[in-house]
Parts: C-alpha cells; sequence; structure tokens
C-alpha cells in the first residue's frame, strides 16, 4: 500500500478546515499533516514541513491566496498548490495559472473531483475544473491570440487534446498505442511549438484553439 498523500489545508474558516480534514481522510488515501488561516501562516508552516499538495484558498486575510502562491513561486519553491475557491471568475483562475498553480478546483464541487485533484497535482500534472472550462474558452475568445500552429503534426494535436483533458502520460501512451517515453518526446515538442512552459499552458492552449471538446 502506498504512502498517503500528505496535504496541508489553508483557509480562514475553521469549520471549512476541519470538515475538508474529515472529508480527505475518510479513506486513507489522504493524510493532512497541516493547517493555516492566512497567506502568512502558511509561509510559515512551509518552512517547517513539506507537504505533497497544499490545497489554497483565495479569500484569506493578511496575506491571500493568490499572493501566498506568488511569495512560494517568487523564492522558486515548487510545493505543488491547488487552489480551491469559490470564484468561478475566470480573470482568478488565469492570474493564478499565470503565477504557477497546479491546479484549481470550486468549493462547491463533488468530493471525489477534489480527490481525483489532489491525485492529479500530486503526480505532477495539472487540473483545472471542467466546469470552468467554457468560461476559459469564452474569455480567450475574446482575446487576440495565435490561431493553431501548422508546425504541429497530426499527432502532436492528439497528444495535445488527451493532455488537455487531463490524462497523463502513460494514460495517453495507452490510448495512442504508443510507449510513454515517445509521449514524453511529443509533449516536449509541442511546448517549444507554442511556446508553454508546462502542461497547464498547454491545455489553456488546445481550450482557446477549440481542440478539446466542451461539454
Amino acid at each position: 500500500m502506498s504512502d498517503p498523500i500528505r496535504v496541508i489545508i489553508a483557509d480562514d474558516h475553521l469549520m471549512v478546515r476541519e470538515g475538508l480534514k474529515q472529508l480527505l481522510e475518510i479513506d486513507g488515501d489522504i493524510k493532512v499533516i497541516g493547517e493555516a488561516d492566512n497567506g502568512l501562516q502558511l509561509l510559515s508552516l512551509l518552512e517547517g514541513c513539506r507537504p505533497d499538495v497544499v490545497l489554497l484558498d483565495i479569500n484569506m486575510p493578511k496575506m491571500n491566496g493568490l499572493q501566498a502562491l506568488e511569495a512560494l513561486r517568487q523564492k522558486n519553491d515548487d510545493t505543488k498548490v491547488l487552489m480551491l475557491t469559490i470564484h468561478n471568475e475566470v480573470d482568478y483562475l488565469l492570474r493564478a495559472v499565470e503565477i504557477g498553480v497546479n491546479g484549481y478546483v470550486l468549493k462547491d464541487s463533488e468530493s471525489s473531483v477534489l480527490k481525483k485533484a489532489i491525485s492529479v497535482v500530486n503526480e505532477g500534472e495539472t487540473y483545472i475544473e471542467p466546469a470552468l472550462t467554457p468560461l476559459l474558452k469564452e474569455r480567450l475568445e475574446k482575446a487576440d491570440g495565435q490561431s493553431m500552429e501548422d508546425a504541429l503534426t497530426k499527432r502532436e494535436i492528439e497528444v495535445l487534446k488527451l493532455l488537455a483533458e487531463g490524462l497523463f502520460n502513460k494514460e495517453i501512451a495507452y490510448k495512442l498505442s504508443i510507449s510513454e517515453k515517445t509521449v514524453k518526446n511529443h509533449v516536449s515538442n509541442i511546448f517549444k511549438k507554442i511556446d508553454v512552459s508546462d502542461r497547464t499552458q498547454a491545455a489553456v492552449y488546445a481550450i482557446k484553439n477549440s481542440l478539446v471538446d466542451l461539454f
């Protein structure tokens, strides 16, 4: 049996933290190792322990979630951060992605969505809640941006679409009947061609160019 995913919860509402802790620990796959009620407290907490994933609320006193995330990234701290927020406005999502968030989930999501997001982020992938995809696409369509790169091969487009849908490299490899190493090479080439540095940015690009089917 694998070790539980170690999580810190940063939220200024005690009842929210207690509820999340009970919810996450019920199956034994996740262990809450710390709690913070503001961004400053979180940064202090992270100096003494290293969680696998931080669940980070946006609205907090003293230092909000976006400010705390920015402070972490400015220190080159690569702690995996999953935003858990009431904000479904795409501006918050875009800002979080710009700073370097690993995932973004709404507080009114089902517990299964949150647990999946934690698992995905822990594996080094990115997770953006599907419910936010239409809003993100609408915003990106309003912006002036590049059209689909002609340089992408048919196979690279297939890989990009599956990446944007949240599949792991091994899942993409299975779906396309190619090796995981080949998938990694495709992902690396895609990043270079569309000028992005991570899977979240690649997913945003795919959404912007209508490569992902929206529900």
